[in-house]
């Protein structure tokens, strides 16, 4: 079924018509769950209810791919179920093919757990950790970065417009020489390199860069003189990325590669272990 673009108004109106809404602390394809808290509201709960989905009018028409949780269920007079909401992220509601976000939701959210519905204030005390996390993530990558480009880094990290395009010229005009580019960028890639739980966007920059430089100018610096463990860690990376490894770029000299397995053997983690072993370290570990 398609629905209309969702509105404040338009949800008040669906909840007028219902004489029951049930709330499962569920999402919508395990409503059965053994375990999963419930409420059920009537009458004046479902008015007041009502005043904790006001929305953005329209929504969005994107949708994440969770299933959401809560799954609220409004029902008629004669036990048909009229429409079908979900709570994602704590703070859209799902409607049809359109994710509203809720004005308040934390009036929502405080009103459930009232009523023993406590999952969203743990989701969101969850999300609000890994925001924080995140965030100290993308601090250490700026400040990891050079320093007299602090700001353009600063941009890049929070993806301002266009903010990518003009930190890569800047680093181009404050590093000319290629080589010492390359070295720089190969020890800013270690922070990407060493990451156990995804890469956010901004922190490949380094990465993407040195993919831009010919694989002569590349290799030179890396068997030109003692790399540090931060420059190996992204030599290593480098190695075993896609854009490396397909199609096919220059092989890497056996005495590099050797390198390479000896530090990520002795440094790497696990991650990092399990792209050598499919991609330099094939045949050798």
């Amino acid at each position: 079924m398609t629905h209309a673009q969702p509105t404040t108004v338009r949800i008040r109106g669906i909840l007028r018509r219902a004489t029951t809404v049930v709330i499962i602390e569920s999402p919508p394809d395990e409503l059965d769950r053994p375990g999963a808290a419930r409420t059920i509201l009537t009458g004046t709960e479902i008015h007041e209810l009502a005043a904790l989905l006001d929305v953005v009018d329209g929504g969005a028409r994107h949708l994440c791919r969770c299933l959401g949780s809560p799954t609220f269920l409004a029902i008629n007079a004669q036990g048909k179920e009229i429409r079908r909401w979900t709570l994602h992220h704590q703070e859209w509601i799902r409607d049809g093919g359109f994710d509203a976000p809720l004005l308040d939701a934390s009036a929502l959210i405080g009103w459930l757990a009232e009523r023993g519905l406590s999952g969203s204030v743990r989701a969101r005390q969850a999300i609000a950790a890994e925001r924080a996390r995140d965030e100290e993530r993308r601090v250490r990558w700026v400040a990891a970065g050079p320093k007299v480009l602090m700001w353009a880094v600063e941009a890049a990290s929070r993806r301002e417009p266009g903010a990518e395009d003009k930190l890569i010229t800047l680093l181009r005009e404050h590093h000319p020489d290629r080589a010492e580019r390359i070295a720089m960028l190969l020890a800013w890639a270690s922070l990407a390199a060493r990451s156990t739980d995804g890469t956010p966007w901004h922190e490949l920059i380094p990465r993407r860069m040195l993919l831009a430089e010919s694989d002569e100018a590349l290799l030179a610096v890396v068997t030109g003189g003692p790399l540090t463990p931060s420059q190996l860690d992204g030599a290593a990376d480098l190695f075993t990325s896609l854009e490396w490894t397909r199609p096919p770029r220059s092989a890497i000299p056996e005495s590099l590669r050797m390198e390479l397995i000896a530090h990520v053997v002795a440094t790497g983690t696990e991650p990092m272990k399990f792209r050598m072993r499919h991609g330099y370290g094939k045949y050798a570990v």
